[in-house]
């Protein structure tokens, strides 16, 4: 292989501490005693990456999706004047993903030039004081500034994850870490009703609704802190890893694909990635789930109150179906990863999403039915989405197509977001006709998007297979000028 492709960094900038260790001793075969070595480097990295990064996108998710407690703790009569038709509140929640769908591209391509521990560690500070300065909101101009804020950077954060997962984790592993990541985001919801059902009972000077987004917001910048000091650098250049253990992870992060070493970024590639048509078919599929999950994250305590419930009970009652949705989405990643398929998982359980919004919409006076079929619904959108992410995390090829492809399919079903927050006005409460008819349209769109996705990477691996025969999946291949079009690349179906 040809090794001038890799851009050389300056190894002062590393510090103290690091063995020189060259490009090409990183990536010449292991040793046949390696899988000893490699499983204890997979415990080593899961220990200190996994718990840093999903407990931050616990509060990362918190944050951003606290309105919906917000709302029944007294938000709109304190900030938004009654808000009577619910169209404030709406602009509020939809807020934060202006800025986040505008700039999760360039942050994401921007953060491959960046110290992944400084980058994620910082992003996650500032979302952190965005987050808290909604306590203080005394008007909708000041909650919408806070939420602006917020999506912005939690754009940096997300993407960037995702890329970092590649960094360290093979194909056959990155599903369920993913999956662990993003679970968080189902403990989110039934931690995040949990503490708002405690604080709902809490007798204090300020508002509880204010209390609330305190608690929720001044962790975030703790873990940033904690963040900077704690999450390994690039494979090849970590302090975390011994010259060995870095010989080993670039091995695993070459594996049916080829990383880069330092801080580069394609631009051929990031072209590539703004005209690949699965990038696109991608987004699709992400606009339906994004927009089920943000209806969920908003409106779930809303929508389990129209079943007859109090306030504080309704938020107690968010609990199960978010807590089942993190079984499930483990469940189904895992099952991704030792299977090697994503296409007709996402394709169930998009369409189990989808069901739960039929059941909504076809039965709407049995209590204990609608309240079943909320579980339908956060299992499958949630599963759904840890899906795509680790089913775009390898099939890009390289890592600024993955820089850029992610953020794309991202950004196109942020918007999604934005629709899921306008779904459900109080003037068509209890019944919400139109928001289940969208978001059960919108998941169903999304399993025939998957099964033509995973369709087209089958026939495509065919195709190279009979033209370049079946490589080995533990191979490194090129993939610094052709990305995911290389001959010896293999998609994940």
């Amino acid at each position: 292989m040809d090794f001038d492709h890799y851009e050389h960094r300056d190894r002062r900038q590393d510090g103290p501490g690091i063995e020189e260790v060259s490009e090409i001793d990183l990536l010449i075969p292991l040793d046949l005693d390696s899988e000893a070595q490699e499983r204890r480097l997979l415990r080593k990295l899961d220990k200190r990456i996994l718990p840093i990064l999903c407990l931050l996108y616990l509060f990362a998710y918190l944050d951003r999706s606290n309105l919906g407690n917000a709302r029944l703790q007294g938000l709109p009569g304190d900030v938004l004047g009654g808000d009577p038709t619910g169209v404030l509140f709406d602009w509020v929640n939809s807020a934060f993903f202006f800025t986040y769908i505008l700039l999760q591209i360039p942050f994401t391509v921007l953060s491959k030039y960046y110290n992944p521990r400084l980058w994620i560690g910082c992003s996650a500070i500032l979302w952190g004081i965005c987050s808290t300065s909604m306590a203080t909101a005394h008007t909708f101009t000041g909650l919408m500034i806070s939420r602006l804020g917020l999506g912005t950077f939690e754009a940096a954060f997300g993407g960037a994850v995702v890329l970092y997962f590649s960094f360290y984790y093979t194909k056959a592993e990155c599903g369920t870490r993913i999956a662990y990541w993003f679970g968080f985001a189902a403990v989110a919801g039934a931690f995040g009703g949990l503490i708002a059902y405690g604080i709902q009972h809490v007798k204090v000077s300020i508002a509880n609704w204010r209390l609330l987004f305190l608690l929720e917001g001044m962790p975030t910048m703790l873990l940033g802190l904690i963040c900077l000091f704690i999450l390994p650098d690039r494979p090849e250049s970590t302090k975390f890893l011994t010259a060995a253990e870095r010989k080993i992870a670039i091995s695993r992060m070459n594996r049916g694909t080829s990383g880069d070493f330092g801080a580069v970024v394609r631009r051929s590639h990031v072209i590539a990635a703004f005209q690949d048509w699965r990038i696109y078919v991608g987004g699709v599929i992400y606009f339906g789930l994004n927009c089920a999950l943000a209806s969920l994250s908003a409106f779930l305590p809303t929508i389990i109150g129209t079943m007859g419930h109090e306030n504080a009970m309704a938020q107690l009652m968010t609990v199960p179906p978010y807590a089942i949705a993190g079984f499930v989405l483990m469940v189904a990643s895992y099952s991704s990863d030792r299977l090697q398929i994503r296409g007709p998982l996402l394709v169930c359980t998009s369409t189990i999403g989808g069901l739960g919004y039929m059941i909504l919409l076809g039965v709407p006076h049995q209590q204990d039915v609608r309240y079943g079929a909320t579980f339908l619904i956060t299992s499958g959108t949630y599963s759904s989405i840890g899906l795509v992410n680790a089913w775009f995390s390898h099939n890009l090829g390289s890592e600024t197509k993955r820089a850029a492809g992610i953020p794309l399919y991202g950004a196109i079903g942020q918007i999604g977001g934005i629709l899921g927050s306008h779904l459900y006005p109080l003037t068509e409460g209890p019944a919400y006709t139109s928001g289940f008819t969208v978001s059960a349209f919108l998941l169903f769109l999304a399993a025939l998007c998957a099964l033509l996705l995973s369709v087209s990477f089958r026939l495509d691996n065919m195709q190279r297979d009979q033209q370049y025969g079946k490589p080995d999946p533990d191979d490194m291949v090129d993939t610094s000028e052709l990305a995911d079009k290389a001959p010896g690349f293999r998609y994940v179906p």
